[in-house]
C-alpha cells in the first residue's frame, strides 16, 4: 500500500492535537489541583480532608482515585467490544465521533463543578476519561489504513508531536486565566478561571476533533456485514480468550506480561496520582505543581530517546529492569520528600519525566518482539491494552484505599514500590526464560 497524502496524515495527527489537551489539563495539572482545593477544608493541620458522597465519608484524594479506577474499569470492560466493532471499518468514524463528543461534553460539564456540585465533577470526570480512551481505539486503528508499514513509525511520531504542541499551547492559554484571573473578571479566590479552562478543553477537543474527522478518508469496509453478526458484542472477548489459550503455551510472553502488569500498575498510578500527592500530601503550591508537570513533559521526549538507545545496547528486558529499578528509587524519594520541599519535588519530577515516556514505549515494543508470528496482531494488542487498564484499576484503587486506611498518601507510595519490586523480580524471571529459549522476532 501507499501512504496517504500529506493532508490526510496531518488530519490524522490533528486528533492527537485535539485530545492531548485532556491528558495535560484534566489528567495532569489544573483539574486535580482544583479538585483538591474544592473538596478540601483549607486547613493544613487536618489530613486527609474528608468529603461526603452518596452517603459515605471519603478522603477527598481517595475519592478521586476511586473515580478514575471506575472509569478505567469501564474502559477495560468495553475495550474488547470496541475493538470488535472497529473491525467493521465502514462505521469507525461514527464511533470515534461519538466517543470524542462524549469526552468533550464531559470536560465542558466540569464548568459546573464547584463546592456543592461534587456529583457533577465526578460524573464528568468518568465521562471524559471513558470518552478519551474509547476514542483512541478508533483513532489508532486508522494508522494502518493511511500509512504504509515503512512509514508508520514516522506518522505515529508526527501524531505524538502534534499532541505535545497542541496540549502545551492550550495549557499556556489556561495558565493565563489561572494566573491572571482578573482578565476574565475573577480573582485569586474565585473558581471561574479554573472552570473556564475545563470548558476550553471540551471546545478545543471537539472542534479540532471534527477538523480531523472531516479530512480522514472513509474507512474501508471489512468483508462481510459484521454488525449483523449476533456475536458482535462477544467477539472481542472470544478473541481475548484465543490469545490467552495461545499465551499459555508461550512461557516467555506470559511471564513478561505478568511483569508488565505489576510494574505498569505502579507507573500509571504515579502518573495519575502525582498531582494530588504533591498538592495534598506535600503541600506544594499549585504554581509549582504546574511547573513540575511541564518539566515532566519536556524531559519525557529526550528520556524516551535515551532509554530506546539503552535497549539497543543491552536488550529490551535488561533496559526495562534498569528503568523499573529507577522507579523503585522514585518511590523511595517520593516517600521521603518533606512537606513543601519544592526543590526536591522539581528534582523528582525531572527523574519521573526521564523514565515516564521510555518505559511505556519500550513496554509495548518488547511485547511486540515477544509475540509469536501471527496475523492476529490486533487481538494480541487488545489483550495487552486490557491488561494495562486492569492494572490501572487495581493501582488507583489500592492507592486510594491505603490512603483511607492509614490517613497518609505516603503509605500508598510504599505500596506502589512493592508493585515495582514484584515487576522487577518477574522481569528477571522473564530474562532467565529467554536465555533458555529462542525469542520469536529479535533479541529482547
Amino acid at each position: 500500500m501507499q501512504t496517504a497524502p500529506k493532508k490526510v496524515i496531518n488530519a490524522w495527527a490533528m486528533y492527537d492535537w485535539a485530545n492531548s489537551a485532556y491528558n495535560l489539563v484534566i489528567t495532569s495539572t489544573i483539574f486535580p489541583a482544583y479538585f483538591e482545593a474544592v473538596t478540601g477544608d483549607g486547613n493544613d493541620a487536618t489530613s486527609p480532608d474528608m468529603v461526603s458522597f452518596w452517603g459515605r465519608e471519603y478522603a477527598n484524594t481517595s475519592l478521586y482515585n476511586y473515580t478514575l479506577a471506575l472509569a478505567f474499569l469501564i474502559v477495560a470492560i468495553i475495550s474488547p467490544i470496541l475493538s470488535s466493532i472497529a473491525d467493521y471499518k465502514g462505521t469507525k468514524k461514527k464511533f470515534m465521533n461519538f466517543f470524542l463528543t462524549m469526552g468533550s461534553i464531559g470536560c465542558a460539564a466540569m464548568f459546573f463543578f464547584w463546592k456543592g456540585t461534587l456529583d457533577i465533577g465526578l460524573i464528568s470526570l468518568v465521562i471524559a476519561c471513558v470518552g478519551f480512551w474509547a476514542s483512541l481505539v478508533y483513532y489508532n486503528s486508522f494508522l494502518p489504513e493511511i500509512a504504509a508499514p515503512e512509514d508508520r513509525d514516522r506518522v505515529s511520531a508526527k501524531g505524538f508531536a502534534y499532541g505535545y504542541v497542541g496540549s502545551v499551547l492550550l495549557q499556556i492559554i489556561c495558565f493565563v486565566f489561572v494566573f491572571k484571573p482578573e482578565l476574565i473578571g475573577g480573582d485569586k479566590d474565585s473558581s471561574i478561571q479554573y472552570r473556564l479552562s475545563f470548558l476550553l478543553v471540551g471546545i478545543w477537543w471537539w472542534g479540532f476533533g471534527q477538523y480531523s474527522l472531516r479530512r480522514l478518508p472513509k474507512p474501508v469496509a471489512a468483508g462481510g456485514n459484521l454488525l449483523s453478526n449476533k456475536g458482535i458484542l462477544t467477539k472481542g472477548y472470544k478473541e481475548l480468550q484465543k490469545v490467552w489459550n495461545q499465551m499459555v503455551h508461550i512461557p516467555v510472553l506470559k511471564r513478561y506480561l505478568l511483569a508488565f502488569f505489576f510494574y505498569n500498575m505502579g507507573v500509571q498510578t504515579v502518573m495519575l496520582a502525582a498531582t494530588l500527592y504533591g498538592k495534598s500530601e506535600l503541600e506544594i503550591p499549585t504554581t509549582n505543581l504546574i511547573i513540575a508537570i511541564l518539566i515532566i513533559q519536556l524531559i519525557a521526549i529526550p528520556g524516551a530517546f535515551v532509554i530506546s538507545r539503552l535497549s539497543e545496547k543491552i536488550g529490551n528486558i535488561q533496559a526495562l529492569m534498569v528503568v523499573v529499578a529507577l522507579w523503585i528509587a522514585i518511590c523511595v524519594a517520593g516517600y521521603m520528600i518533606p512537606k513543601k520541599g519544592i526543590i526536591e519535588f522539581y528534582l523528582l519530577a525531572t527523574v519521573v519525566g526521564f523514565v515516564m515516556g521510555g518505559i511505556q514505549s519500550l513496554s509495548r515494543s518488547t511485547y511486540a518482539k515477544l509475540m509469536p508470528p501471527t496475523n492476529d496482531t490486533a487481538s494480541f494488542f487488545s489483550f495487552f491494552d486490557v491488561t494495562e487498564k486492569i492494572a490501572i484499576v487495581i493501582g488507583m484503587f489500592s492507592f486510594g484505599y491505603i490512603n483511607e486506611l492509614t490517613g497518609s498518601q505516603r503509605s500508598s507510595v510504599l505500596a506502589l514500590m512493592v508493585f515495582f519490586i514484584i515487576g522487577l523480580i518477574l522481569l528477571l524471571n522473564t530474562l532467565q526464560a529467554i536465555k533458555k529459549s529462542v525469542p520469536y522476532n529479535t533479541q529482547s
